[in-house]
């Protein structure tokens, strides 16, 4: 066998671990667009706030590769995929081929073409580490910085700079920041914490037109700033496997076992669309541990071995300043609420099943809330008030922990 992965991000440090499972021998090339090795992703504010470094981002031990006995091209672009002779083009000119391909590109930032945007000199996404790097170079202490987009990408630079530099101002065209993730109660009570540290919000609001240090809102309001990051949202990377006829979506489509529709070639990540099992709809769920799962599934089945990941559904653990949020599923059916002024607990229940929820504030854990929506358990087998007063094993009757946990209970 000989392997191919095009990507170098968690999906596919997940799609060498499943391989490499089955297959200890073969031959496995990855196609790194990025010149490091794979990292953490989410913690590339935390480098900003200075809390972590390079080396600690890593998300496998620096031998990772070697033991592996993987070769990494780094810096390369896969620019062309010939499915019929399986070979991948880089954009360098050389050909890999390949007997079984797994496409795990991610995505990339999305930046609208706003007039003038060429004028701004000191402007930024935050996606990757280099994009970190490349901002950090230019901040000072007396940097006015403005963010386009206040969702969970704009938030957490924000949240890296704000004691590194003299003001910061998030503009969005929802009224809600973190509209993809939060309600409006939920959104409400985190941006209120945000305000409270420093952050400047515009909200129903966004830039029309930039002049220079100059940006323009469609409210007619004017903003004087030195440094622009653009952080309005992400595009899959989907544009090759497009042109080779596979099925997308928003996402490349993938079943259970991260086949795309053509032989040989399977795709993982945030590039993909699987199935949110919370709304039975077929979506990106663009989170790290999705992303190994699918990866790894992709890569035990190259290598011949039979594996599914059947239960994707969206989750997300965010803090900003010391409060924290942990939500998933979907915000279907009725809503039980338990509110104060900086705790909120929301569990949404549908056709007697737990759904979704949103926890702001609440550090309890939420482990049984996620194995209740991924394992789709009837309410009512549980003691559910008991769930609603806290997350336990103690909801389930002694014969069903026995059953998941073993032991005398």
């Amino acid at each position: 066998m000989n392997y191919v992965i095009i990507g170098n991000g968690t999906a596919a440090a997940g799609c060498i671990e499943g391989i490499r499972s089955t297959d200890k021998q073969s031959e496995i090339t990855v196609v790194s667009q990025e010149n490091h090795p794979v990292y953490c992703r989410p913690l590339i504010s935390y480098y900003l706030e200075g809390k972590t470094d390079s080396e600690k981002m890593n998300y496998r031990d620096a031998d990772f590769y070697e033991k592996m006995n993987c070769t990494v091209l780094y810096g390369k672009t896969a620019e062309k995929i010939d499915k019929d002779n399986q070979r991948v083009t880089l954009d360098d000119g050389s050909i890999l081929s390949y007997t079984s391909l797994c496409y795990a590109a991610g995505s990339s930032p999305f930046v609208p073409k706003i007039k003038g945007i060429d004028s701004v000199k000191n402007k930024f996404t935050f996606m990757t580490l280099d994009d970190t790097l490349s901002l950090e170079k230019v901040i000072t202490e007396n940097s006015n910085v403005l963010i386009v987009g206040a969702g969970l990408i704009g938030l957490k630079c924000a949240e890296g700079l704000h004691e590194r530099v003299k003001k910061i101002t998030v503009c969005d065209l929802s009224d809600r920041i973190l509209s993809s993730i939060l309600d409006e109660e939920a959104a409400r009570i985190m941006q209120n914490h945000l305000e409270e540290n420093g952050i400047g919000f515009m909200l129903s609001d966004t830039v029309s037109e930039f002049e220079g240090n100059t940006a323009f809102m469609k409210s007619g309001k004017k903003i004087d700033f030195d440094v622009l990051v653009m952080a309005v949202g992400v595009r899959p990377n989907t544009e090759i496997m497009k042109n080779i006829g596979a099925d997308v979506n928003k996402g490349i489509i993938i079943n259970e076992k991260s086949e795309t529709s053509l032989k040989n070639i399977y795709a993982a990540g945030d590039c993909t669309e699987s199935m949110d099992i919370s709304s039975d709809e077929k979506k990106v769920i663009a989170i790290l541990p999705n992303a190994y799962m699918q990866g790894y599934t992709a890569g035990a089945n190259m290598a011949g071995a039979e594996k599914a990941f059947s239960n994707a559904i969206p989750m997300n653990s965010i803090g900003f300043f010391g409060l924290h949020a942990m939500t998933a599923g979907s915000y279907d059916g009725t809503v039980l609420t338990e509110k104060t002024d900086k705790k909120l607990k929301k569990l949404f229940i549908k056709d007697g099943y737990l759904k979704g929820f949103i926890l702001v504030g609440d550090t309890e854990p939420v482990g049984i809330y996620t194995s209740l929506i991924r394992e789709k358990t009837p309410l009512d087998s549980i003691d559910f008030e008991k769930l609603r007063e806290i997350a336990s094993c103690a909801i389930f009757s002694p014969e069903i922990r026995r059953q998941k946990f073993g032991g005398v209970v």
